[in-house]
């Protein structure tokens, strides 16, 4: 038995334990698919983020959490008689032996093909489930947990593949001024007694179509305000290190004062 192995089987053994209805752990026992899924997307993040910041054992701590996770929602599976974590190994390896047809079913495909017959497979494989009740079979399987960015874009390509799109990323900005100026007539038309839920949705609109624009220019638009939220908190800091540096005082700084301690930070390229 490999080092991977006896590491796995101690892990679920463990799960095992921490779940057992008499001596278990009291926190674990109580848990349920519902109140595991928060964690789940948690950790995936965590895992993204010590990416982004290229901290190897900060990876190695956060891919062992996003681990538990699997192994806890197939240990509550395993207890309804749904399946076990062995079940969710193996559906795995097969999808992925049927997604490599050049790899494994001797398919001759150029590099070039391999994104386009990855996604007809899993084509195949949702119009094998079906669209579920009521909903849309080019767009059923995005998940509805997907931060709302991410989601906006895969519902943009999935939407595409069948033509259903722009056809160029200049007819996408030209969606976005659009939307723009739906917003713009929404906050004007509205006055004092303005109308929240129709200028909800007219932002909404905004974002989406900003989404897809990023798509078009091949921008992962989730990603790209990851990094300005991380450029905005990096200048922040350096405005609140100049502000002490020169004795002032946050709350009392004018809006030119801000705008000053802005380009400053600018200007330090943080």
């Amino acid at each position: 038995m490999s080092d991977a192995e006896r590491a796995l089987r101690a892990l679920l053994g463990l799960m095992a334990r921490l779940r057992d209805p008499d001596s278990g752990c009291p926190w674990d026992r109580e848990q349920t698919f519902a109140t595991i899924a928060p964690y789940t997307i948690e950790e995936a993040y965590e895992v993204a983020d010590a990416i982004e910041r290229g901290d190897r054992e900060q990876l190695r701590e956060e891919l062992g959490d996003l681990l538990f996770q699997v192994v806890f929602h197939a240990r509550l599976a395993e207890e309804r008689g749904w399946f076990d974590f062995a079940a969710v190994a193996r559906a795995i390896h097969e999808k992925l032996v049927r997604r490599h047809p050049h790899l494994f079913a001797g398919a001759q495909l150029a590099p070039q093909d391999l994104v386009r017959v990855w996604e007809q497979q899993k084509a195949q494989e949702r119009a094998a489930r079906g669209a579920p009740p009521g909903g849309s079979a080019t767009l059923a399987g995005v998940p509805g947990a997907l931060p709302a960015l991410a989601r906006a874009a895969k519902l943009g390509r999935r939407a595409a593949r069948v033509g259903f799109d722009w056809p160029d990323a200049q007819q996408v900005r030209a969606k976005v001024l659009e939307e723009l100026a739906e917003t713009d007539a929404a906050i004007a038309g509205a006055g004092a007694e303005r109308d929240g839920a129709a200028l909800a949705e007219e932002l909404g609109d905004l974002l989406f179509a900003i989404v897809n624009w990023s798509r078009h220019l091949h921008i992962d638009a989730e990603a790209a305000l990851r990094a300005a939220n991380v450029k905005f908190e990096r200048r922040f800091a350096r405005m609140e290190s100049l502000a002490s540096e020169s004795g002032l005082q946050l709350e009392a700084l004018s809006a030119e004062g801000w705008d000053r301690l802005w380009r400053a930070a600018k200007l330090n390229r943080t």
